[in-house]
Parts: C-alpha cells; structure tokens; sequence
C-alpha cells in the first residue's frame, strides 16, 4: 500500500489492484480513494486596499499576506491596489455606502475627516504600539485615539545625475549657494536643470524651507498649536518657501508648463531617466522605478540644498494603515494590522519603499542611492510635510498654492491664497 497527498487538504490511498485481489497479468491499475472530501475552508475572510500598486510593493505586501494565513489558517485575506487620486474617491465611495474594505490605506487629510464620520477603529489596543519610534507616535497619538499605524516614514530628496554633473564639470550641491550657481550653469546652456511634477516637488520644498525654523525650536508641538491658533501666520510662515520656488520659476531652474504636465512618480521619472536633466525631486521611494526605467543611469539622492547654510530632508510619517470600524472582522482585521507593524514583516515594505522604518530602529532602506538620506532624519534637521498636529490639511492646501505659482502667481499672491484656503477649511470643519 502506498499513501500520496495529491491534493491539498486531502488524503488519498492509492491501492495497486494486485493488492486488492491479485495479479492482473502485467498490469497494474490504481484506484484513488478520498478520506476527506470537504477540505476546511476559512473562518474569515478580510480584504485590504490600498494606493500601492507597483509591483515591488504589492510583492512585499503579498508576501506578508501570505506569511499571516500561515500562521492564522482560519483567515483569508487579499489585497487590492490602485493609484491615487482614484483611490481616494472609490475609498469614501464604499465607506459612505457602508461597503468599506476591513483594512485600508489613508493619508493625513482623511485620517482627520474619517475619524469624524466614525470610519476608523481606535487601534490602541493593539500590542505593536510600544515598538514605534517617538516620531512616529508623536502624529499617531494626535487626538488621543490610535487611529491608523504607519509603515514606513518616506522622504523627499534631489535626484542627481552624477554622470552628466561629470560630464559638465559641476558638483552636487550642498547649499542654496552651490545649487544656485549649478542650476544658472544649465540654464546658461539651455538645458532646464530640475525636472518637478505637479504635486510633491516644489510644494515639498516650500515645506521645507519654510517650517524648519519651526522644527529646530525646543517645542515643535507648541509652535505648531500657535499657529493651528492663528492660521493667517501659518500662511505668512510659507513666504519663505513660496520665495524660493518664485526664484526656481523665474530663473528658469524649472519649467513651469512641463511641471504642470507631468505627474508625480511617472511622467518625472520618465523625464529624468533620459539622463538629460541634472536634477530631479520627487520621493526617495521612486528610486526602484527609476532603475526600472534606466538601470544604467547613475545617480544619488540627496536631502534639499535649499539653506544658506546646507540641506533639509522633508519626511512623511506615512502609508498609514487603518481598520474599518464597522468591519464585520474588527478583531482579526486588527490582528493584521497588528502583524503587519511587526518589525520583520514592516521592514520588507520598508525596503521596497527605499524608506524610514517608522519603528524605534529607525533603519533606512538598503538602496545605496539614498545612504545620505540617513542622518538628517534625527540631525535638528528634517521636517515632517504634514504633521498631524496641524488642523489644516497643509499637504494639499500647499499643493493648491504651488498650481497656482505654476500658473504664473508670484510669492505674495502664494501667501493670499493660502490663507484663503486655510479661511475656507476652517469655515467648514
């Protein structure tokens, strides 16, 4: 007698028909015979969405997925993943309709308007909390409910091309100075030096520039309740910022008419990777992309040079995760979210991300074009581009003034619409 499991879950005898009443002449026949015929099918079945669609994040994702109905046989879940603006609209779609995924994805402006509408179960609970780094608890805690769990802390830099800066006789710079004197150095012999989208490259060095002063004092978290307190100085914080993106227009260090055209993550990349253009700035997590793209193209990403005195690296507490509280599965759904904040399952993501590990580690990807990242995230110089502890959705108010400077506003008329938008949220929140 033999015994082979032909199928998962069921067990099977395969008896050769000599055994079971002798020869046959020559031949032998096999008969299969099921002991089990209904396999267990899982108890629960969850579904998680989210804007992570590249397939070296949903590889990462799949695999902790897989690593979790391992452990916990009883539950299924699966993943699905489209592309923002998108995401947003069908995500409050299914939860305004009562038909909302157990685990999703959520940034900051949603995080503050979810928990309003009750969307979002407190996770406070859960046994992970006491492995996050003070950052990252510092926007988790923000309202005194845990309403999502980050998983990674991305950041933004300048992508350089280290073989035409060569090539032209030019260094990265390491100060406003220096870029100033390179970027003039292009345009001189016309070639437009900074590829910028039209969403998180010129907003995030506005950020940059301008609320560092407010990260270096020795109470951010005060700082910031002021001007939750008194938003007309919020707007009046920005001047710097938006001055600095009015000199980057006029200059000619960015195209405003491309900057317009091109989307974040995509069309940039697809600009940079050329190799024509010296600079470029977008997210360090774009990194494998780009590679993707053109794995010849030699090139490092550096915090902004955007000082007189040296750089800033702007930073995002980010791709948060949170629980919906009506889930049928409210338990196992944050039985997941708490195995994916664990620090092995969190750090394959972390890596695909070319980001921060959000976790008291504070490990940096291994990506070796992001190394200099690492020490500004704790050198008295980095600032978090929206911070929970901000009423207001800066991230997309700052995106809204940056159109409008691509549109041809100047710095001062940046100001006056900032604190139009800021007038306008809060008349109705």
């Amino acid at each position: 007698m033999k015994v082979k499991r032909i199928i998962p879950g069921l067990l099977a005898f395969l008896i050769t028909a000599g055994t079971l009443g002798g020869c046959m002449g020559n031949k032998k026949e096999t008969m299969v015979i099921d002991l089990n015929t209904k396999p267990l099918s899982p108890e629960v079945s969850l579904t998680f969405f989210g804007f992570k669609y590249e397939a070296l994040n949903v590889m990462a994702i799949e695999h902790t997925l897989h690593h979790f109905m391992d452990e916990y046989p009883a539950i299924t879940i699966s993943y699905d993943g489209i592309k923002t603006p998108e995401y947003f609209e069908v995500l409050e779609k299914r939860l305004s309709t009562g038909n909302g995924n157990d685990i999703f994805m959520i940034d900051h402006e949603r995080v503050q308007k979810f928990a309003k509408q009750g969307y979002l179960a407190d996770l406070s609970d859960l046994s992970t909390l006491d492995n996050f780094s003070g950052l990252a608890k510092s926007q988790m805690s923000v309202g005194g409910t845990i309403d999502y769990l980050p998983t990674s802390i991305s950041a933004f830099g300048l992508y350089c091309n280290l073989d035409l800066l060569e090539e032209h006789g030019q260094k990265i710079p390491s100060n406003l100075s220096e870029l100033k004197d390179v970027c003039d150095y292009f345009v001189s012999t016309g070639i437009t030096p900074i590829v910028a989208n039209n969403d998180i490259s010129l907003k995030t060095a506005a950020i940059g520039i301008s609320l560092l002063p407010i990260y270096q004092q020795d109470d951010p978290k005060a700082a910031l309740d002021r001007l939750n307190s008194s938003p007309d100085q919020l707007a009046q914080t920005f001047r710097p910022g938006f001055k600095l993106v009015e000199q980057m227009l006029h200059k000619g260090w960015v195209d405003p008419s491309e900057a317009l055209e091109t989307s974040k993550t995509k069309d940039d990349l697809a600009l940079f990777s050329k190799g024509e253009r010296p600079f470029m700035l977008t997210g360090a997590w774009a990194v494998p992309r780009l590679r993707d793209l053109n794995p010849d193209l030699n090139f490092e990403v550096r915090p902004y040079p955007i000082l007189s005195d040296g750089s800033v690296l702007v930073i995002n507490v980010d791709t948060r995760i949170s629980v919906n509280a009506a889930s049928p599965h409210l338990d196992e759904a944050k039985k997941f979210v708490e195995y994916l904040t664990q620090s092995d399952s969190m750090w394959e993501f972390v890596n695909s991300q070319s980001s921060f590990s959000p976790l008291k580690e504070n490990r940096l990807a291994e990506d070796q074009a992001i190394q200099s990242l690492g020490p500004y995230l704790n050198n008295g110089y980095s600032v978090i581009g929206s911070d929970d502890n901000l009423n207001c959705p800066l991230w997309e108010i700052s995106r809204k003034c940056i159109l409008g400077m691509l549109n041809g506003d100047d710095a001062d008329r940046a100001v006056s619409h900032m604190e139009e938008l800021i007038a306008e949220w809060s008349a109705t929140n």
